[in-house]
């Protein structure tokens, strides 16, 4: 999730114990990729921790981490551990919205105002000319809640959060621009809730995290503070020389449908990988879901934007992957799938600056590039010591 405001979460100080050196990379081995990249964001770019899940062509997924799961007892990152991910939220949330689609009870060219009649007008805004297309895809100039919030770190309710952006004036008018916006998907939240009848949580999890068969993700309850299972810490800095703070536990509800869901590196490679093999979504709203716009900040040069989907274009064979990412106190995501089964997400335990989103994004690349592809026989040499390897 971008633009967050700087909450001052997690008010312990991180200790004395520093990451350790990283092992030097071994020449020649499967893994080495994934396993340098982080390797350099520890140790070049100083990120506490950073975890990888790499997904070949024929399935196989493996993890990999560097760095220091916790500053401050100096515990090991774990395995494909849980983070919260950020603005990957809106993928989820754009695919109930489109199964909705699917079965009738939402046209993507109708307007806001028939969902939710009303709701959506302010200065410059009307919900009776905003589609439900323009929310997915960041073009109907709703403003951007989230630039107005806020150090107060508490509950939030979605209309609270909607009131807020209604405050101020429309970036431009429906249609005619792109500008990324969590209002977008404050809004298609509101709307499946009141299409549906149930919670926003309950529809996520039982049209996508239990139909992808996502077994480590999950929509955290209203007032859920910490994150489940498994997990490294997450950390914030005020600035490149304040000292790191622990900002694992805090309420995200502020995030809501564009960015409160918490998850895993391997989880969101299924969820990838499903979505593009069509098990979330019958052809024709996939490939809506595919039809993108030029993309501006905050995604990688070349990216374009779908309806919660985000196309980047692979520098080894002309191809492109689909995914999103996410920015969240805490946590850092980067990454997606490509057409015929190879899928790659990185996580860091900190919010990093553009040059090292950049960074994660070359290793996004550069990873996918050297997964095997289906069909073709396993690279020759001993996995690299770092990774470990599960099936899925």
């Amino acid at each position: 999730m971008t633009g967050a405001v700087a909450l001052a979460v997690g008010v312990l100080a991180a200790g004395t114990v520093a990451p350790p050196a990283a092992a030097a990379p071994v020449a020649g081995r499967p893994g080495n990729t994934a396993q340098q990249g982080l390797d350099e964001l520890v140790r070049s770019d100083g990120m506490p921790a950073a975890l990888a899940g790499v997904t070949d062509g024929r399935g196989r997924t493996r993890a990999y981490t560097a760095g220091v799961g916790d500053l401050a007892t100096g515990a090991g990152v774990p395995r494909d551990g849980r983070v919260r991910i950020g603005s990957n939220t809106k993928a989820f949330t754009a695919v109930v919205v489109l199964q909705l689609v699917a079965e009738g009870r939402v046209e993507l060219d109708g307007h806001v105002d028939t969902y939710l009649p009303g709701l959506v007008h302010g200065d410059g805004i009307d919900g009776g000319r905003i589609t439900v297309r323009q929310l997915l895809q960041h073009t109907s100039g709703l403003p951007n809640y989230v630039e107005h919030l806020g150090e107060e770190i508490r509950y939030y309710e979605p209309r609270e959060l909607l009131d807020l952006a209604l405050r101020h004036r429309a970036d431009f008018e429906p249609g005619r621009g792109w500008k990324y916006s969590n209002t977008n998907y404050l809004v298609a939240g509101l709307l499946v809730e009141k299409v549906t009848g149930r919670p926003l949580a309950t529809e996520i999890d039982r049209r996508v995290i239990r139909r992808a068969g996502l077994r480590h993700t999950y929509f955290p309850a209203p007032g859920e503070l910490r994150i489940r299972g498994p997990h490294p810490r997450g950390y914030y800095q005020d600035s490149a020389d304040a000292p790191l703070v622990d900002a694992t536990e805090w309420d995200p509800s502020w995030a809501w449908a564009a960015g409160q869901l918490v998850s895993t590196n391997s989880d969101l490679n299924r969820f990838y990988s499903a979505l593009l093999r069509g098990r979330l979504l019958p052809e024709p709203q996939l490939d809506q879901m595919r039809t993108t716009v030029p993309a501006g900040a905050p995604f990688a040069d070349g990216a374009r934007y779908g309806l919660g989907l985000v196309g980047t274009p692979l520098s080894c064979d002309g191809e492109v992957y689909w995914g999103h990412g996410g920015s969240m106190t805490g946590y850092e995501t980067r990454g997606g799938a490509t057409e015929d089964g190879r899928a790659v997400n990185i996580a860091v335990t900190t919010q990093p600056g553009r040059a090292t989103q950049k960074r994660m994004e070359e290793i996004v690349d550069e990873a996918l590039c050297a997964a095997e592809r289906p069909g073709l026989g396993a690279a020759s040499g001993p996995e690299h010591g770092g990774e470990r390897t599960f099936m899925e």
